[in-house]
């Protein structure tokens, strides 16, 4: 008997549908029993009739319940009472806690003015209201700055838009009908596990699975082949598999002709990647290269998978722009099971959200909406460090500049320092890169800072007050999926935990308590949502109501089914058309073909060989220290994807999920370790000019030669020194979107006594 049925047959019982709210392209529709007797949730499971669901929820989902009944979970609201840092806290009620709140942020708006005043968010949850629906109609109306969130996937996206012009591909379910995938820079067992069985049915069928990872993940060990890449170099790979392609004419010339743009310069551009060349920057051997441009242009359908984590490097928006012109050119988009996928977000590229953020409804003045009052700064999320820098040269360093024209204003020209940090969906003390530099601002004693959260975080500790927020099982929402085509509605199943609130109702709150009385603060979350169900026109949601979400629990967008967006062409692009040249490209100041921009790792390690090429004494000894020119070549490229059982920052506090993780590790291979003297278990220092931190050494083969993977992310306060890895990751910003660079790293690892 399944679970549904178990539970809806017993009178005891309540079953509700809701929706994972974590970044996953998975975006899984739940069904939740709960106790009519007691009001508490007893079992959680997923959704057997969502159709990429099926039933399933990956092994952290599955325990959603331990997270919202943890024994440390925020109950009430705390006010501050000892250092920054210290966490230490005194509770308080909401009605004390609201109006100290406010009561700061109207001294600082007033002192300083609203842009003093920065939200910093991101992937806690992915809901429409929960994640910046309330919370974007609140800073508006203050006129806070802006926050561009960057930190995850902005490089690729841009690569990706300029190339196709929409974040649109293939579907999971075309994926069954592959006879080659490539799963490139993709641990989907971890972080994709949804796609795994589509996959599995190509593998069915006869098709066959290649995994391109500096690390054997989970996924590569499960695939037919690993084939093992030095990070950031994936651009040089994929113009080497272009060289073969057009060089020996297996691409589509009818689709090439009638569909692309820019193939006679391409055909030019490609011809100086042999891959004899591309071998000695990627590692992958020549004659693998050229047979994976044959079986890549000759196995059909041929079906592409990439992710995020081969776009955290200084060339990550080409790198995914120089793939992504793959399908094109040997017409992949042609077939059912062929093409690329990154993200499906650009489904939803037509849906109405200005009744969301209430901006076009007439409820909520906007600040910066009259002809005399520019727009709000924006800043750049992987910044952060700079932004709460009292030094105006890093504040200006901190403004989002996503393209090479964009110019970064004077030190006088970059506003107020922020006198105000206000969190929410996010642990940036430990997520955020340059960490050294994030802590040492939100220490500042004279920096207000608002964390709302389901747990003292490391950033609540450097809280001044602390919000009991709501867990997914107790609030409405509605999700949108990166992975696939469907919508879902999350109904809160059991009340809220303690005194813990929504966050549209703790942004309600404060707008009140500022003396804001717009119309949008009036507003409950399901008229809101239900308002924003009914504002839609396009044809994709045709057939969308709030009565179908009700019954249903989600629904599919609006395309055929199966989808095969650029078939006869129709690339929403500028051209049309798939665009090997990008004229848009040029005027926003980058190279308009495709080409390879190295990672800085590897810059940085070709500008040392030039100055001595004589190797270093090759073992160091525990504790010693080398110096950066002397010893180059004992610099390692450092790489940190998540952990399997955390996402994020997120359930890395669940004892279950430490215990599977069991501590901070550095997986190093077997040669870079013996040269350092460092076997399994050692405890090793990973080093480099940001700082410091202690993880425990794993000797394995399961990470290409000079690169090390530091899986992430802990939080700073479970971990041995009270550090993470993001203590030596570089706020510095890709070469598209301004982005981050949080896999682009070299550091210095050595065995500590």
């Amino acid at each position: 008997m399944s679970k549904i049925d178990l539970y809806s047959a017993r009178d005891a019982y309540t079953v509700v549908t809701g929706a994972c709210p974590h970044d996953c392209p998975d975006t899984c529709s739940w069904q939740v029993a709960v106790d009519k007797t007691s009001g508490r949730a007893v079992d959680i499971w997923g959704h057997a009739d969502h159709p990429i669901t099926q039933g399933r929820l990956c092994g952290k989902v599955d325990r959603y319940l331990e997270r919202t009944y943890h024994a440390e979970r925020l109950t009430k609201p705390l006010r501050r009472v000892g250092p920054k840092g210290s966490g230490q806290f005194e509770p308080i009620g909401w009605e004390e806690a609201v109006a100290g709140i406010a009561h700061r942020l109207r001294s600082v708006i007033t002192t300083y003015g609203p842009e003093a005043v920065l939200p910093y968010s991101y992937s806690g949850t992915l809901g429409f209201l929960q994640g910046e629906g309330m919370a974007t109609r609140f800073f508006n109306r203050i006129g806070a700055s802006r926050l561009a969130r960057t930190i995850c996937s902005e490089a690729g996206f841009e690569g990706y838009l300029y190339t196709i012009g929409a974040a649109e591909g293939m579907l999971p379910e075309d994926f069954a009908h592959a006879r080659l995938i490539l799963i490139w820079g993709s641990n989907t067992l971890t972080s994709n596990q949804h796609l795994w069985p589509f996959v599995q049915a190509a593998r069915r069928q006869g098709g066959r699975v290649v995994v391109i990872d500096p690390a054997a993940t989970r996924t590569a060990k499960a695939a037919d082949e690993w084939i093992p890449i030095r990070p950031g170099t994936d651009g040089a790979l994929a113009l080497a598999m272009m060289h073969v392609i057009i060089g020996e004419k297996l691409h589509d010339a009818s689709y090439v002709q009638r569909y692309t743009l820019g193939f006679d310069p391409l055909a030019e551009r490609v011809r100086a990647w042999d891959p004899a060349r591309a071998a000695q920057i990627t590692g992958v051997p020549t004659q693998r290269i050229v047979a994976l441009a044959h079986e890549y242009a000759q196995l059909r359908p041929a079906a592409i998978r990439i992710n995020y984590g081969l776009q955290r490097h200084y060339g990550g928006g080409m790198a995914v722009r120089t793939i992504t012109c793959l399908p094109a050119l040997t017409g992949a988009w042609r077939e059912h099971g062929g093409g690329i996928q990154l993200s499906s977000s650009g489904l939803l590229r037509h849906l109405d959200k200005s009744g969301l953020y209430a901006e076009d409804d007439g409820k909520l003045p906007i600040h910066h909406a009259k002809e005399s009052s520019p727009a709000p700064r924006t800043i750049n999320m992987n910044r952060l460090g700079d932004a709460l820098s009292l030094e105006p040269a890093l504040l200006a360093r901190a403004h989002y500049r996503p393209r090479p024209i964009d110019r970064m204003p004077m030190p006088d020209q970059a506003g107020p320092p922020v006198k105000a940090l206000i969190v929410y969906n996010c642990n940036p003390a430990a997520v955020a890169p340059d960490q050294g530099a994030v802590l040492a601002g939100l220490r500042r004693n004279d920096l207000f800072t608002v964390v709302l959260e389901h747990f003292q975080t490391d950033t609540a500790d450097y809280a001044d007050y602390v919000l009991p927020a709501t867990t997914q099982l107790e609030h409405w929402d509605i999700h949108r999926s990166y992975g696939h085509a469907w919508l879902t509605l999350n109904r809160p199943a059991i009340a809220p935990v303690g005194e813990a609130l929504s966050n549209s109702a703790i942004f309600r709150r404060l707008a009140t308590a500022l003396g804001y009385s717009d119309g949008c603060f009036d507003e409950t979350d399901e008229q809101i949502l239900r308002a924003f169900v009914e504002a839609q026109t396009h044809e994709r949601f045709a057939g969308l109501t709030w009565e179908r979400l009700l019954r249903d629990g989600f629904y599919r967008v609006n395309v055929p089914d199966p989808y095969l967006p650029f078939a006869q062409g129709n690339f929403p692009t500028p051209s049309g058309k798939c665009e090997f040249y990008s004229a848009r490209m040029a005027q926003d100041g980058y190279d308009p073909l495709p080409t390879y921009t190295a990672p800085k790792w590897q810059e940085r390690e070709e500008k040392w060989s030039t100055i001595d090429s004589q190797p270093s004494t090759p073992h160091v000894a525990a504790g010693d220290q080398p110096s950066p020119l002397a010893d180059r070549t004992l610099q390692l490229a450092c790489i940190s994807p998540p952990a399997h059982s955390f996402l994020n920052t997120t359930f890395a506090n669940v004892p279950r999920f430490i215990q599977r993780e069991g501590e901070p590790l550095l997986c190093i291979h077997p040669d870079d370790a013996a040269w350092r003297g460092i076997t399994s278990g050692d405890r090793v220092r990973v080093y480099n000019e940001r700082g410091e931190v202690e993880l425990i050494a794993r000797v394995t083969d399961d990470i290409i030669s000079g690169t090390v993977l530091a899986p992430g992310v802990w939080w700073a306060k479970f971990s041995p020194d009270g550090r993470n890895i993001n203590q030596i990751t570089p706020a510095d910003e890709t070469d598209m979107g301004a982005g981050g660079m949080l896999y682009d790293v070299l550091v210095w690892v050595v065995r500590t006594h």
